[in-house]
């Protein structure tokens, strides 16, 4: 992919995370002071079009990106965001070994990321918190995406065990065809080890979720467990 197509799909990216709104050829232009001319903006979009980064919901709307775009931004443009300091206070008293707190450590980070998130503790307990966040994002506004999301949650045990041993430490980026929550969502989950207990959490999302954001989040509270 050329520089220039690179960049326009940065952006287009970090905008529809933001706005969730198709973003326009002129758009571009008059927001971000490209200096590009508003043609060559388009014909750069149809080539993002053509080669399957892009496409245009309705004929007269602008575009928004598609899996292969946000994977493209995964492999090459991923930069993970420590939180700010006054967004992980309520993070600075939880456990690795107590529960109790790891939910409530749970809910902080569903609140935080404003997304579901669910917490497998070792001895088997699945805790999962935020669905009214996921639910609220308008891409699952259709009655149709509800039931979707329905049926992740009445499948989410059985969802976790399969994962489970394929997680790693690492914090790991799940979207597409790769993603057992459903081709629909993205997530980010990743293994832990506290004293001696083990367990696994993750935030789910739509494909449109800020992967930066919670990357950093997933792997802030990871490194700070006790």
């Amino acid at each position: 992919m050329e520089l220039r197509q690179q960049e326009l799909l940065k952006i287009i990216i970090k905008e529809y995370i933001k706005t969730a709104e198709p973003i326009s050829s002129g758009f571009l232009v008059e927001k971000f002071r490209l200096p590009y001319s508003p043609a060559t903006v388009r014909n750069e979009l149809v080539k993002l079009e053509e080669e399957g980064y892009i496409h245009q919901p309705h004929t007269s709307a602008g575009r928004i990106p598609t899996i292969k775009a946000y994977q493209f931004y995964i492999r090459n443009f991923l930069s993970p965001k420590q939180p700010a300091a006054k967004d992980t206070k309520n993070f600075s008293d939880f456990r690795g070994d107590e529960e109790v707190s790891l939910k409530q450590t749970a809910k902080d980070l569903a609140d935080l990321a404003g997304l579901a998130v669910f917490w497998a503790f070792s001895r088997n307990d699945l805790y999962y918190t935020g669905i009214s966040n996921l639910l609220s994002q308008p891409e699952f506004a259709p009655a149709s995406k509800v039931i979707d999301v329905s049926h992740v949650i009445d499948q989410m045990e059985e969802i976790i065990n399969e994962l489970y041993p394929q997680t790693t430490a690492e914090p790991q980026i799940l979207i597409g065809d790769d993603n057992p929550f459903g081709a629909f969502c993205g997530a980010v989950i990743t293994k832990y080890q506290s004293n001696s207990e083990y367990g696994m959490f993750g935030i789910i999302g739509p494909v449109r979720m800020d992967y930066d954001k919670c990357l950093g989040l997933v792997e802030y509270i990871r490194q700070n467990l006790k």
